[in-house]
């Protein structure tokens, strides 16, 4: 671990990002240029302690988990990120792990939204970001872990994962998801976890088999859709998606119609807050 490299570049990336970079308000009485390291931590989910002590040379070795936080906080490119890995004495994450880095490109856009709900997805249907918002709708899905981190092996494992969806959406649903594991797999190894998620499913989910046969291919995300949230009951959104260059991660935002009952519902999103869906809770 090289402590004065690596506490040189936390150093100069925090300077180097102004708070609306990461979706915080600079307020009229702020003086300095960059994140302050409280800002910086509380964004990574460590103390502020913690986080000092790394800029001072004189913390802990990170684990893999909290360097990702970090990468992921401070906006950093694959390069910059594979760097943070080295100088901190860790190897950079291999090609599988590498696909849930979070683009930056993404994240400022995501940063900006607040008033509606928005996630960053990976190909496979991890989420790997989600704001507020969306975490009132959906629920917080950081918890996952293995294949579960996959809104596909969910969708088709776990019955709770539909209860969002009518009923009546669901078949449209299972093919989407299915099309969708089918463009990742074609452009991954028949040993990546693209192709552990196919073999887990062919094995898990007859349902999931019969429509993995029909070869149906398509990056597919429904334009319009009706979401069950367990206390406002339905809400009809608009689906709108924006791809990384190389088509690995999409940003997802989901808005509606201001002058409709949707749109009210979505505003009580972020007085309800965080609402989990419960297998108990019956769509209706």
């Amino acid at each position: 671990m090289d402590r004065a490299a690596l506490a040189a570049f936390l150093r100069r990336r925090r300077e180097s990002l102004r708070p609306e970079d990461v979706g915080l308000p600079r307020g009229p009485r702020r003086r300095a240029t960059g994140l302050r390291r409280e800002e910086v931590a509380a964004l990574a989910a460590m103390s502020t302690d913690y986080y000092t002590r790394l800029e001072q040379q004189r913390g802990p070795r990170p684990s893999e988990q909290m360097l990702s936080s970090l990468a992921r906080t401070l906006r950093l490119t694959e390069d910059e990120r594979d760097y943070l890995f080295q100088v901190a004495g860790r190897n950079a994450p291999a090609s599988a792990s590498a696909a849930t880095h979070v683009a930056p490109a993404l994240l400022r856009v995501l940063d900006r939204l607040h008033d509606t709900p928005a996630l960053i997805l990976s190909n496979l249907g991890e989420t790997l970001v989600q704001n507020r918002m969306a975490e009132a709708l959906f629920g917080d899905r950081s918890g996952f872990t293995g294949l579960a981190r996959s809104e596909i092996y969910r969708w088709f494992t776990d019955p709770a994962e539909r209860l969002r969806y009518p009923a009546e959406d669901h078949d449209r649903q299972s093919r989407a998801q299915v099309a969708n594991l089918r463009a990742a797999y074609g452009s991954a190894e028949l040993r990546s976890r693209a192709g552990e998620i196919v073999r887990a499913l062919q094995e898990k989910s007859a349902e999931f088999a019969e429509l993995w046969e029909r070869h149906e291919v398509a990056k597919r995300f429904a334009d319009h859709k009706t979401l069950l949230h367990p206390e406002l009951g339905a809400i009809e959104v608009d689906c709108q998606v924006l791809f990384t260059e190389d088509q690995s991660q999409a940003l997802l935002v989901l808005t509606a119609d201001p002058r409709s009952e949707d749109f009210q519902k979505l505003q009580l999103l972020g007085v309800l807050g965080h609402e989990r869906f419960r297998a108990d809770v019956q769509p209706g």
